[in-house]
């Protein structure tokens, strides 16, 4: 299955035998014309992914997942027949937005329990209970180890290139495949000496394009706290308790998740979880790395910035358009930001 970003009930598919292969895009310029149907203000992530859908680039799928990330995504699951004359099945998942209340949850069992129905029939067979309680708990440790690795990266020989290349594969792999390298990759935590670059939190939405990464290492800087929602912001920690019911269990996790904008509106949670991450990986400053015209995250960043300012934590803000490589000016931006938070106390 050809999957949209970004929230999804992985454990579903999982749990059915079936593949999820998520469209990021996918980055670069519009893989067919058929960008040019929808305005050149929507996202490149919904612009591209309609051409890539409409070309011919998921034909081998056998049905295509879009969640209500934005409006444009959700609505692409009409467009890309519509417009894009892609004809293969088209489901749609539709998140609450916020879980403050007992409703939430209700809509949330509806939805997934509905979701269900329709993957079952992609399938062609039923899903039992205790291969969704099977799932879970894979997926359960696949989050522990990602969560691991983020967590213990100063002193994993890996570049930031390498270990996001690593977690990401996580989006096209089978689940037991990305947990078998997770292990081996988690193995070698604390083999490396400690990092003496300068740590940054980073949030936004996917690293591309993944050059941006490597500038910045190769600056004298790692990123030592991810809030990228293709990666952080995905990875539920929980604890493995008995699964009793695995709809209940697959609430919970939804619930247990990082905040995210395309999930809820709550900036105040949201900028208490991105200063807990501040304050635990010892960050020095912070990039805000956002595609353009993505408005659940651009609603966030005049939070962000004031947030960090009253803190005294400098900022760069980079957007993109989901490019195979970083300009001039954002590489001289990327490795100005470096040396200003190499300064002495990193604030220069």
């Amino acid at each position: 299955m050809a999957v949209l970003p970004i929230h999804y009930p992985k454990e579903l598919l999982t749990a059915l035998d079936l593949l999820a292969v998520e469209v990021w895009g996918p980055p670069g310029a519009p893989r067919g014309d058929a960008a040019g149907r929808i305005q050149t203000y929507v996202c490149p992530v919904a612009r591209n992914a309609l051409a890539f859908l409409a070309s011919g680039g998921a034909d081998v799928v056998d049905a295509a997942l879009f969640p209500h990330t934005c409006d444009s995504i959700q609505q692409l699951a009409t467009l890309a027949a519509d417009f894009g004359g892609w004809s293969k099945p088209a489901l749609t998942f539709l998140h609450p937005k916020g879980f403050g209340r007992p409703s939430s949850r209700r809509f949330l069992a509806e939805e997934l329990r509905a979701l269900a129905g329709k993957l079952e029939a992609v399938a062609g067979r039923r899903l039992e209970p205790e291969r969704l309680s099977s799932a879970i708990r894979l997926h359960r440790e696949i989050d522990a180890h990602r969560a691991a690795l983020l967590d213990g990266r100063a002193t994993l020989p890996l570049d930031d290139p390498d270990l996001y290349a690593l977690l990401r594969r996580g989006e096209w792999l089978w689940p037991e495949d990305h947990l078998a390298e997770l292990r081996d990759a988690r193995r070698l935590l604390g083999t490396a000496a400690r990092r003496d670059g300068v740590p940054v939190l980073v949030t936004g939405y996917v690293p591309e394009p993944i050059g941006a990464l490597a500038v910045l290492n190769a600056a004298g800087a790692y990123v030592a706290a991810d809030d990228y929602a293709a990666v952080g912001r995905r990875i539920v920690r929980e604890q493995d308790d008995a699964i009793a019911d695995p709809w209940d269990a697959l609430v919970a996790r939804y619930a247990a998740a990082p905040p995210c904008p395309t999930r809820a509106a709550d900036q105040d949670a949201r900028m208490r979880y991105l200063e807990g991450l501040l304050e635990r990986s010892g960050a020095r400053g912070v990039i805000v790395h956002v595609v353009k015209f993505c408005e659940p995250e651009l609603f966030d960043v005049p939070a962000i910035r004031r947030t960090f300012a009253a803190r005294g934590v400098p900022l760069l803000q980079l957007e993109g358009e989901l490019e195979r490589q970083l300009s001039g000016q954002t590489v001289t931006r990327l490795e100005a930001f470096a040396e200003l938070l190499s300064g002495p106390g990193g604030r220069a």
